[in-house]
């Protein structure tokens, strides 16, 4: 009988032991006594932004609802400025001593352009900052409008990169009707001298992100050009081949692009 006790006493330890770890949750704001509820918050919000970053958290539609408010405050925070800046000073890094310039006009960089050279930060303040599913036709209306500021860190990279002798290629996945747009606002916060800009055109406009990225990529190695970086904000910038020989990303928790 105490035999039979003691093992009833053990399973009922362990049973309730298994049901609390199963029914934790860092969301979970009913814990006993309330203690920790709002940094268990912030924490999963920035666990969630750190795996959006490094790609474990992927093809997500809107900001978990919990996090838009994290988010926000990150997005238009010092600490995003630090972030960003941090990535382009390793670009520099790099640049200082991986290239060796032939001066044939293959040498060739690879910048995104929304989030890289330009923000959509101003769009997404009126937008839920990604809380909201994306809306192509208002998103796209926005940036006819011309009038997405430049990303100032990465206007003062892209004119030495340029100066040092790499011809610039921007690849975006913005559609070919947003053209005239598009050059328009380069243009206007001070970006010049690129090389081409590539945009989707009707044979590309269903295409993934990736794809389309990679098959640009390819079109410039078929011509001859040396890929030797590129600057995205997402993901699909970068992977699938050919590829360049350093990929640099910049911080971006609002969207994601497969």
């Amino acid at each position: 009988m105490g035999k039979l006790l003691g093992f009833l006493l053990i399973f009922s330890s362990l049973f309730i032991s298994l049901v609390a770890a199963g029914d934790w949750n860092i969301l979970n704001q009913k814990r006993r006594n309330g203690v920790g509820s709002s940094s268990s918050l912030k924490n999963y919000c920035e666990s969630w932004r750190i795996n959006v970053e490094v790609n474990n958290i992927r093809g997500f539609d809107v900001v978990p609802q919990e996090c838009v408010e994290y988010i926000k405050k990150y997005m238009t925070s010092s600490q995003y400025k630090a972030d960003s800046e941090r990535a382009i000073e390793e670009v520099k890094l790099y640049l200082s001593s991986c290239c060796t310039v032939k001066g044939d006009g293959k040498d060739a960089w690879i910048f995104d352009v929304d989030d890289t050279l330009l923000s959509t930060v101003p769009y997404y303040k009126k937008q839920g900052f990604g809380g909201e599913k994306l809306n192509s036709t208002s998103l796209e209306a926005w940036m006819k409008e011309s009038k997405a500021p430049a990303l100032e860190h990465t206007l003062k990279l892209f004119h030495e990169i340029k100066d040092v002798g790499f011809k610039i290629f921007l690849v975006s996945s913005r559609k070919e009707t947003l053209r005239s747009s598009t050059v328009d606002n380069l243009i206007k916060v001070g970006y010049h001298g690129w090389k081409t800009l590539i945009l989707r055109g009707l044979e590309d406009e269903f295409m993934e992100v990736q794809r389309y990225k990679s098959k640009a990529r390819q079109h410039l190695v078929n011509e001859g050009h040396r890929i030797w970086g590129i600057i995205g904000d997402q993901w699909s910038s970068f992977e699938g081949t050919p590829s360049a020989e350093r990929t640099f990303k910049l911080p971006n928790s609002i969207y994601y692009l497969a």
